[in-house]
C-alpha cells in the first residue's frame, strides 16, 4: 500500500460476517482473525480506523418478533450484542498489538468505558483503532445511523461497509430477483428516491450533504478493504449529490 484514496475511515462489519456457519456458532476464529489483520495492516500503513458492528450473529430483530419479545428490550439485546462482538475484536487487535480503544454508548463499564467524543476522537487522530459499541445508546437506532454518526464525528473520508452476499448495491435483492440490476455509483438522495434497501433513511439524510463516501463491496475477500482504499472502484459508491 502506498497511495491512499482514503485515510480516515470507519469499517462497518455485519454480525453475520464473524459467525461461525458450520458450527453455529456466534464467532468463528478465522474470520475474527481475519479481520485482525486486517486493521493492523491498515494501520501499519498509517490509516486511521475506527469500527462499528452489528450484532446479527447473537440477537435478530426477527427472533424479538417470532417469540413476543418487548421490541425495546429486543434493540436493547442487539445494543448488547454489539459489545460482546466488538470486545472480540478488541482482544484480537490486542494480540496483534494493535492499540485501541472500547467504548460503549450502551452503559456496561466493567466491559468497556462509556462512550466520550472527546476521548473518542483524541484516540482516533492518535492512530487508535475506535471500536465504537452499544450503537447510539438508545433504542430505534440502526446500525447505518450509528455508523453515520460515527463517521461524521470522526469526520472519517469514507465508511467501508462489507457485505455478505453480495458485492454492491442492486436496484433490488440481486440473491431474489434475477432481473436486479448492479448501480456502480449513486447519490444518497438517489438512494431514497429509488427506495433502495441499502441504507436506512435516516442514515443518509446524515450522511447526504457530507464528503463522506460510503462503499459498498464483497468482503468475502478481506483484500477487498485494502483495494478500495488504494482506490479500486470495486462495488457501489455513495456520496453526495
Amino acid at each position: 500500500m502506498n497511495d491512499f484514496k482514503y485515510k480516515r475511515v470507519i469499517l462497518k462489519i455485519s454480525g453475520e460476517a464473524l459467525e461461525d456457519t458450520s458450527s453455529r456458532l456466534i464467532l468463528d476464529a478465522k474470520k475474527l482473525n481475519d479481520i485482525g489483520k486486517l486493521i493492523k495492516t491498515l494501520v501499519d500503513n498509517k490509516i486511521k480506523v475506527g469500527v462499528v458492528c452489528g450484532a446479527g450473529n447473537i440477537f435478530r430483530g426477527r427472533i424479538a418478533e417470532e417469540a413476543g419479545i418487548d421490541t425495546i428490550d429486543g434493540d436493547y439485546m442487539g445494543m448488547t450484542g454489539t459489545i460482546i462482538n466488538l470486545k472480540a475484536i478488541s482482544s484480537i487487535l490486542n494480540k496483534y498489538g494493535v492499540k485501541n480503544l472500547l467504548m460503549s454508548a450502551l452503559a456496561l463499564e466493567d466491559v468497556a468505558p462509556k462512550y466520550d467524543l472527546k476521548l473518542a476522537k483524541e484516540a482516533y487522530e492518535n492512530s487508535e483503532v475506535v471500536l465504537f459499541a452499544g450503537g447510539l445508546g438508545r433504542p430505534k437506532i440502526t446500525t447505518d445511523t450509528t455508523v453515520a454518526r460515527r463517521a461524521l464525528e470522526m469526520e472519517a473520508d469514507a465508511i467501508l461497509a462489507g457485505k455478505n452476499g453480495v458485492d454492491g448495491v442492486y436496484t433490488a435483492d440481486p440473491n431474489k430477483d434475477k432481473n436486479a440490476k448492479f448501480i456502480k455509483e449513486i447519490s444518497y438522495i438517489d438512494v431514497i428516491k429509488n427506495n433502495l434497501k441499502v441504507m436506512d433513511k435516516e442514515a443518509i439524510e446524515l450522511l447526504k450533504d457530507s464528503s463522506i463516501a460510503t462503499r459498498v463491496f464483497s468482503m468475502e475477500d478481506m483484500d477487498n478493504f485494502i483495494k478500495v482504499i488504494e482506490g479500486d472502484n470495486l462495488g457501489t459508491t455513495i456520496k453526495k449529490e
